[in-house]
């Protein structure tokens, strides 16, 4: 297989590779490394079913069966369906809103997930371009490039984060199909406590860990100058320098680092623009350091 790296701040292309095929140990080191150096992964033109998919994400660690528990692939409840097409019952056939805001996948379970594998099986397509691009921030580079005086702040510092909270938001957009979460539900996530800086098990590298749609509070800390900070953070990760953008392809099978970026679904097409999504959630499973070894 051949790496290309995107020249961006993040995103790889791995071409002549087939994801269907068994994955030997050495690929395996490989894929790996890349994901810790380029954060996003893309590869092309894939074609593979259910099984075979889930085989593939299984290699780098244990597949999340979402909370939400709904809009799976028959006989595989780890393979979720993202997706704004119904069916000829006119019943919803994914999740039609998966993504959109700001947001790190599992920092609101106390297992965090390494990875996020979509392939993409429609994409909508307007004018000849695709629309609904990804976009995903490094926070490796959002780390590295605080002022020591921050680093200072939130050194040894933990956040709550809360998986109801980037629910609700979405709950409440117009047009919502979701539902309020079920007491049981919320006792399968309740909110937990995160490091703010972490070290990657990919890389050894510090790496900012606190996202706009799970993180509440900094814990221990007057709710004013917790606010103040946890805002500072945020609008830092804004920056221009830390952003990438993936345009989807019909056959992208895209895997991102779920630890050291933060991403973004963009919602910019139509109903009858379809998309539709396989995703598997790739938990930090897995004795990273000593596979890189």
């Amino acid at each position: 297989m051949d790496i290309i790296p995107s020249g961006q701040t993040l995103g790889a292309r791995v071409v002549n590779i087939d994801l269907a095929a068994a994955l030997s140990a050495g690929a395996l080191r490989a894929l790996l490394r890349a994901l810790g150096q380029h954060g996003v992964l893309c590869f092309p033109n894939q074609s593979f079913d259910t099984p075979a998919f889930a085989a593939f994400a299984k290699r780098f660690g244990d597949l999340e069966v979402n909370v939400a528990n709904q809009f799976h692939e028959p006989d595989f409840p780890e393979v979720m369906i993202l997706s704004n097409q119904t069916g000829p019952n006119g019943k919803p056939v994914g999740l039609n809103d998966a993504g959109q805001g700001w947001h790190t996948d599992m920092s609101y379970s106390k297992d965090i997930a390494l990875a996020n594998v979509l392939h993409a099986q429609a994409v909508p397509v307007r004018n000849g371009k695709s629309v609904g691009e990804t976009q995903f921030r490094n926070m490796h580079a959002a780390y590295d490039e605080l002022p020591d005086e921050m680093k200072h702040k939130i050194e040894g510092r933990t956040a709550t984060h809360d998986f109801e909270k980037f629910w609700e938001v979405m709950r409440l957009r117009p047009g919502s199909r979701r539902a309020r979460l079920t007491d049981e539900q919320k006792r399968k996530k309740p909110p937990v406590s995160q490091p703010l800086v972490r070290i990657h098990p990919l890389t050894g590298r510090q790496v900012l860990y606190a996202n706009p749609g799970y993180t509440m509070w900094i814990d221990g800390m007057d709710r004013l100058e917790s606010d103040t900070i946890l805002d500072y953070l945020f609008r830092h990760q804004e920056r221009a320098d830390f952003l990438y953008a993936h345009h989807w392809t019909v056959g992208d099978v895209l895997m991102w680092d779920n630890i050291g970026t933060v991403h973004n679904a963009v919602a910019d097409y139509m109903p009858n623009e379809p998309r539709y999504m396989r995703r598997a959630q790739v938990m930090a499973t897995l004795d990273y350091p000593a596979l890189l070894a």
